[in-house]
């Protein structure tokens, strides 16, 4: 009896290792856990939110633009990327059931056969009592040592019959359990089907928005040409002024006592230290154009030269220090309004297209300290544009910023 015990417990544990076996093999072959798939949901929510107040403030001017069209596209992306979480929360799901359904299926199987077996014991126990009473069985034999055995044999098979029963009991139970944690399962999947149904529908008509609106804005060619056009004039000013405030600055350097020069190796090593963990110059806001060239979102065969990134935000957004520094410069450049340019060692980083400006050239800032608020254009795009700088060199600021 006490093998019987044995084979149902192996039975039991060897589903249980297949279980983690399988779940094992799926992380191994990249599959993200329920709790990063959350993560993420609620990280495109929030950007989902961002953007649609973003898209807000643009529509309220009635007029196409093409900082619209580009909240337009993070919301769509943001939203492609909430599906894009459900279907693979839905797949794990899908997994999770199906491991829950082998073992069910594991444990009815084994609950048969222990009902069988207790079965039959009742049957052969009810037969042998037929012919003879315990007692008859008891003293029939022939020697004490006989009697003994048979003695124990008779508690043996009581207490395996008792074992039978708290194993059937057992085994019930689990089998209740499993039953209901596929139910919930269920349950849970079928949310997330109608979540997924409802953001496809979002999807698709927020696709119809932005065909509309890339209609629209191409008839506005001319137009969009000449914007092209004055924005370059515009970062080639700003470019201007920044390499003329560099050379500046590495002709000071020149004149470092030894000790002002290791502050300025220590201002670079921390800056260097900050490399894609830069805050973020503002508090709510997306990247709408990124660093180098890019396809112009709207005129076939334009591509569009950034020299930073075009950060889009909210109207009176405040804008942020990224990291301690010395400010450097507080001017105005035509077509990018007010300016701040921070140095941090041999590093730089700049800050454009703000309405107002709340720091002086000399003000040292540190990480998070107030700069100034952003400018909204007469289209109701609110923009800021950000540079970093090592000497002069232009870097990529998506590199430096922390992930959003």
């Amino acid at each position: 009896m006490c093998r019987r015990d044995t084979s149902v417990s192996s039975m039991l544990h060897l589903f249980l290792w297949a279980v983690l076996l399988l779940t094992s093999a799926t992380t191994l072959l990249g599959q993200k856990t329920k709790s990063q798939l959350e993560q993420e949901k609620r990280e495109n929510l929030s950007k989902i939110a961002e953007a649609e107040k973003i898209l807000n403030d643009t529509e309220s001017e009635r007029k196409a633009t093409v900082g619209q069209l580009r909240a337009l596209n993070q919301q769509i992306s943001a939203r492609e990327g909430l599906i894009s979480s459900l279907n693979q929360e839905i797949k794990l799901l899908d997994g999770e059931i199906t491991d829950l359904n082998i073992i069910v299926t594991a444990l009815q199987s084994d609950l048969r056969q222990l009902k069988a077996e207790y079965a039959a014991m009742i049957y052969n126990s009810y037969k042998a009592n037929q012919g003879y009473s315990q007692l008859t069985f008891l003293f029939s034999a022939s020697t004490f040592n006989q009697l003994f055995m048979r003695l124990k044999y008779l508690e043996q098979y009581s207490d395996a019959r008792k074992i039978q029963a708290e194993q059937i009991e057992e085994v019930s139970k689990e089998l209740d359990g499993q039953r209901n944690e596929v139910q919930i399962k269920r349950a849970e999947q079928q949310t997330l089907l109608d979540q997924q149904l409802a953001e496809n529908k979002k999807l698709v008509n927020l696709k119809n928005r932005q065909s509309n609106l890339v209609q629209e804005l191409t008839k506005k060619e001319k137009e969009l040409k000449q914007e092209l056009a004055e924005r370059k004039q515009a970062l080639d000013r700003l470019d201007k002024l920044i390499a003329e405030i560099v050379r500046k600055e590495l002709e000071r350097s020149k004149t470092l006592s030894t000790k002002a020069l290791a502050d300025e190796e220590e201002l670079t090593a921390n800056f260097e230290q900050m490399k894609s963990k830069l805050s973020w110059p503002v508090e709510s806001g997306f990247v709408s154009s990124k660093f180098g060239k890019q396809p112009h979102p709207v005129l076939k065969g334009i591509t569009v030269d950034n020299r930073g990134v075009e950060i889009q935000t909210g109207k009176d957004a405040t804008i942020k220090s990224v990291h301690q520094g010395k400010v450097i410069t507080v001017a105005f450049a035509p077509g990018m309004n007010n300016v701040v340019m921070v140095q941090h060692g041999e590093y730089f980083t700049l800050y454009a297209r703000l309405k107002e400006v709340h720091v002086k050239k000399g003000s040292i800032v540190g990480k998070d300290d107030l700069i100034g608020t952003v400018y909204t254009d007469n289209s109701g795009v609110s923009e800021v544009h950000f540079e970093v700088w090592k000497n002069y060199a232009k870097l990529d600021p998506e590199k430096w910023l922390s992930p959003k």
